[in-house]
């Protein structure tokens, strides 16, 4: 694992920042591959970074975009992270329809997190036992060390061998759909946007806590096979500087 850390003022900096290096790493993916693949995150922090997105020249025509997790709503719900990224990048981008691939979690979420898996196999053109590699997954953290939707004490934290399923989070008293750990750990690019004084105690966790996954899955960054850069704020990052 390659490890970087780009410090920023606030979360808008922050945001900036990733959105930046996304931006970069998808155009030498292009000229290299002639297309690519991204998965993004939810929240108020993605907020910020699809906005920057939003008022970019980039085109979109080759690259096609996924998410790590979703909510079970269906589109339009303001919970729903695919409906953040439409209203305040998709839309004004005129991303095209055809490139997005969203988790239909207005379905029950176990079909919903099998139709997913089955469309990422298909995209990537993957045998059974196959895994997709992403340019770029976009990831968060909770406070409580959570990442994706990989909440502590969830069995799935430990799967090397789906792509997508269904959870529930107890603490939520809510069903999800998320990527599994064999999927995030072989993204090319891993981005951790993380921000927020609520996040500097997880961010010592996953940094210099003993390796406890089922308590911190956010530590699974630790594992991953391709670059993982952590874009913070001050704030995040109080702890550990």
């Amino acid at each position: 694992m390659n490890f970087e850390t780009v410090l920023s003022a606030d979360p808008q900096s922050a945001a900036e920042a990733c959105g930046a290096r996304m931006l970069q790493i998808l155009a030498a993916a292009l000229v290299e591959r002639g297309t690519a693949a991204i998965a993004v995150s939810g929240g108020n922090t993605p907020k910020l970074l699809f906005q920057y997105l939003s008022n970019t020249e980039f085109d979109w025509s080759r690259v096609h975009l996924f998410w790590v997790d979703e909510r079970a709503v269906p589109p339009g719900d303001p919970q729903s992270n695919y409906t953040l990224a439409h209203d305040n990048w998709l839309g004004q981008a005129s991303y095209p329809a055809s490139n997005i691939h969203r988790m239909q979690a207005e379905l029950p979420v176990s079909e919903a997190a099998e139709r997913y898996a089955d469309g990422i196999r298909s995209h990537f053109h993957l045998a059974e036992d196959g895994f997709p590699v992403f340019d770029i997954i976009q990831q968060g953290m909770g406070p409580d060390v959570h990442t994706a939707s990989l909440f502590p004490g969830e069995p799935l934290i430990m799967d090397r061998t789906g792509i997508a399923a269904a959870v529930y989070v107890e603490k939520l008293k809510a069903a999800r759909i998320t990527l599994l750990p064999g999927v995030l750990q072989r993204a090319r690019h891993t981005l951790m946007l993380v921000t927020g004084a609520d996040k500097a105690k997880a961010l010592q966790t996953v940094w210099s806590g003993p390796e406890a996954l089922l308590e911190a899955p956010a530590q699974l960054t630790r594992r991953h096979e391709g670059q993982v850069t952590w874009f913070l704020d001050e704030a995040a990052a109080a702890g550990i500087r």
